[in-house]
């Protein structure tokens, strides 16, 4: 398989992952109530962390089209890759929310991210986790100093410290992706683009404000 397409797939498969695990513990939490709002937040979070841990090896596990605009934006991911990665990640999506609506059900709009206040205050809350997300993800996968084996859990438990405190309000879906795989399965396009705006602006804060942070390496000789 050519390289481009092998991470295209391995882009495609993280998210549909992803996406079927945190629509799919909403859909089956509406219906048995087994989960709450912890458990569907351990769920995302897993999930992100046993994808990072198992692809990121063969594409860096973006499964996000916000994550893929910051590293290309600062200079850690190729532009002419952008595209592609981003059809890979919203094709896996909606084979994801397909696949929940087939196998569970419909039920609470197949885990779509729905703002309970206002469109502007989830944007403001999408913004914020995405950037902690992003800040968090850049650290673990571009800077060497970086424990690497830890990377795939500091990811993981972001997604879950987000989804704790900013779900009831944004549905703390962080990932256009997330977001637009139950959108269009189920179509409910109701202020969809807070979930696009927030976190591409988000990610590319996240990113540049690591950037900054971030000191130089230091050689150091035997």
């Amino acid at each position: 398989m050519p390289d481009g397409w092998r991470r295209a797939g391995a882009e495609a498969l993280g998210t549909f992952v992803i996406v079927l695990a945190a629509c799919g513990a909403r859909v089956v939490d509406a219906q048995t109530g087994a989960l709450g709002l912890l458990g569907c937040a351990l769920t995302s979070g897993l999930a992100v962390m046993v994808m990072v841990a198992a692809l990121g090896h063969v594409s860096g596990a973006h499964f996000n089209p916000a994550v893929t605009l910051a590293f290309a934006l600062t200079r850690h991911f190729g532009w002419r890759e952008v595209s592609g990665y981003w059809a890979a990640q919203l094709a896996g999506a909606v084979a994801a929310a397909a696949s929940v609506q087939a196998l569970i059900g419909a039920g609470n709009n197949l885990g779509a991210t729905l703002p309970t206040g206002s469109a502007w205050q989830a944007l403001g809350l999408e913004a914020l986790l995405t950037a902690i997300l992003m800040l968090v993800i850049v650290a673990v996968a571009t800077d060497p100093r970086a424990t690497g084996a830890a990377a795939a859990l500091a990811i993981g438990a972001t997604v879950v410290l987000g989804s704790l405190w900013g779900g009831p309000i944004s549905g703390a879906a962080m990932n256009p992706a997330r977001a637009f795989g139950p959108a269009a399965v189920a179509g409910l396009w109701a202020d969809q683009w807070v979930y696009w705006v927030g976190p591409l602006l988000g990610a590319a804060l996240g990113a540049g404000l690591y950037q900054t942070l971030r000191a130089p390496t230091v050689a150091v000789n035997a």
